[in-house]
């Protein structure tokens, strides 16, 4: 389908790219990735993608722009306001199971080059980062939010990427759900500090 023959709106073309992106990543893997490539997949002239996309960084970025709100979107159905460590647990195995229910999608939105100025990807992952930050003080409100939060992300997403890549067990959702609610609960339990904030915030919701 050519877009000269006016088939096309302007929103539908960029979507159709993007669409046709996330298939064949899914089917081949970034490598396959090219914008001829979208092209041919979306049914458009090689030059189409052109319109909206400067570069393959560019509709990368506009691949992972989707997958951060498609993220926090899975997140906050897993819990969408956590105020314990038990719900903080929830959300993590919430997160690693995005990753290995998307793994192709996954890996662009941490471990592909993107367009560091694309507003839409910059914005998405600033709500991802925000959502984590009012997790955190919520459920730790005596704690450095932004230092907490920076470490509970890079838990739960080295998580990610072990079970991603073969390194810890993913025989079945049961066997990766205790292995990353297990790993979260260690960290408050190893942090007195961390333990004695949820224990007081649990103890003051109740009430």
């Amino acid at each position: 389908m050519s877009p000269e023959s006016g088939s096309y709106h302007h929103g539908d073309l960029r979507a159709a790219c993007v669409r046709a992106a996330r298939e064949l990543l899914e089917e081949d893997g970034s490598a396959a990735l090219s914008l001829r490539a979208v092209a041919r997949r979306a049914g458009v002239s090689p030059t189409a993608p052109y319109r909206h996309y400067a570069d393959r960084d560019a509709l990368l970025s506009a691949v992972a722009a989707q997958g951060y709100r498609e993220l926090a979107e899975h997140l906050a159905a897993a819990h969408p306001a956590p105020t314990t460590p038990e719900e903080l647990a929830a959300v993590a195995i919430a997160y690693v199971r995005f990753a290995l229910e998307h793994p192709a999608l996954f890996r662009v939105m941490f471990a592909e080059p993107c367009d560091p100025t694309s507003e839409e990807r910059l914005a998405a992952t600033a709500a991802i980062s925000e959502y984590v930050r009012g997790i955190v003080r919520t459920v730790f409100p005596g704690a450095d939010a932004d230092a907490l939060s920076t470490t509970v992300w890079a838990l739960v997403h080295g998580l990610a990427f072990l079970h991603l890549d073969g390194k810890l067990d993913t025989s079945s959702p049961e066997v990766v759900a205790d292995q990353v609610g297990a790993a979260v609960r260690a960290l408050f339990t190893a942090s007195p500090t961390l333990s004695q904030a949820a224990a007081a915030h649990s103890e003051q919701a109740e009430k």
